[in-house]
């Protein structure tokens, strides 16, 4: 992995930041006074070549600190052989900031700033205000430069992961509005047909049931009308397996206990805690869509939203009512302010219309730090037992999914 963000800019800055190296190193050797600080020259350029062809030194911060040392101890030879060399410490500073940690760049172009400095005084043999300031400004340059963009190119990647994080999002909440549409749909023409053929055919069968027994006995009429109340029978039936197979996938393969029973994950943290309270009844498929929703949506939100570490759901059978209790340790929040807000945050308006639509009411307690409370209750059919009316099976109004 490169010791710096790479992209195609970085790149070419880079080649360009290798060639002011060379150039100047060629400028020096040309320029050399002898043989010595020629030799000098060409040895600072061969270390230069060898890691800057090499691209060892760009995957490895230890290989890269010793190019930068080798190269660093050439240059010294060469800055105290030749004026010229105190040209190339300005390339030198961006090596040393670009393959270099902060902890360790900027110490190292302190004192290549130093050395500069200690060269010009020694070759000029003046105290000039340029000997300091050209050294100590190229240096201050480089580190804004390399700092800055470095500073610029954390937030840009922020940013891009921002942006994905939202992509991502907006994709997960478009699957899950799909499929609360087609959930819904689905609850609204089983209810559909749950009002208007499945009660009509079971009012059919009555009238012809009491046809049959104000005929004659022996009436050559009876035998229709069998046939009719069979082929009415026959048909309420395909009725209720339809409506059956629109009801929500948790109630498809078995009782609301059951499916409330498969919410729990198997094992792991969060911990997801289940119980039964009294005797448990038959309850219309209304009241056991309303109940699963209302469940799945205060667990998708003690999980996602809350973050609680255990959530405890218990289902409460009593004489006149059932009441759905879901109880978790998370954050918590502040009920008063989603109220106030109007914005279905949390889905309590979703869940609230879910219960009032069957004639009861839900409760939230919360507060910041000290988990949730949610208690739904809705009273059971006027037959005072639970049990489903003849031909119910269908769910209750297509009220939205909470979310």
């Amino acid at each position: 992995m490169d010791l710096r963000p790479h992209s195609p800019a970085v790149t070419a800055l880079r080649l360009c930041l290798y060639a002011l190296f060379a150039g100047l190193l060629a400028l020096a050797a040309v320029r050399a006074d002898g043989p010595a600080p020629l030799a000098a020259a060409l040895g600072t350029g061969a270390v230069f070549a060898a890691g800057a062809l090499s691209g060892a030194v760009h995957r490895s911060r230890r290989r890269a600190a010793l190019w930068l040392a080798a190269l660093s101890a050439a240059w010294l030879v060469l800055l105290a052989l030749s004026p010229d060399g105190l040209w190339a410490a300005f390339p030198l500073y961006f090596l040393h900031l670009h393959l270099l940690p902060v902890r360790w760049s900027l110490p190292a172009v302190a004192a290549t700033a130093a050395a500069a400095i200690a060269s010009f005084l020694v070759h000029t043999e003046r105290l000039t205000a340029g000997a300091f300031i050209g050294p100590l400004l190229g240096a201050a340059v480089a580190v804004a430069t390399v700092l800055g963009y470095e500073a610029l190119y954390r937030e840009s990647e922020r940013r891009r992961a921002l942006i994905e994080e939202l992509v991502a999002t907006r994709a997960e909440l478009a699957a899950a509005e799909r499929t609360a549409g087609v959930l819904a749909e689905r609850e609204r023409l089983a209810q559909e047909i749950h009002d208007t053929l499945a009660q009509g055919l079971s009012s059919i069968q009555l009238l012809l049931r009491a046809a049959q027994r104000l005929l004659p006995e022996g009436s050559p009429v009876g035998p229709h009308i069998e046939q009719a109340r069979a082929a009415a029978q026959d048909n309420l039936a395909e009725a209720r397996r339809f409506v059956r197979a629109l009801t929500p996938p948790g109630l498809e393969h078995g009782s609301l206990t059951g499916a409330l029973e498969r919410l729990r994950a198997p094992a792991g943290d969060p911990v997801v805690a289940f119980s039964v309270s009294g005797t448990p009844v038959a309850l219309p498929t209304p009241y056991e869509v309303a109940l699963l929703r209302i469940a799945q949506s205060a667990l998708g939100n003690a999980l996602r939203h809350a973050r609680a570490a255990r959530v405890e759901i218990t289902l409460s059978f009593m004489e006149t009512s059932v009441s759905l209790d879901v109880v978790d340790d998370g954050a918590g929040f502040a009920p008063a302010d989603v109220r106030r807000d109007g914005d279905g945050g949390f889905g309590l308006p979703a869940m609230r219309a879910r219960a009032e639509s069957l004639g009861g009411r839900l409760s939230v307690e919360s507060a910041p730090g000290q988990g949730t409370a949610l208690a739904v209750t809705l009273p059971l059919p006027a037959s005072g037992n639970g049990e489903a009316a003849p031909g119910d099976g269908g769910p209750g109004p297509g009220v939205e999914s909470a979310a």
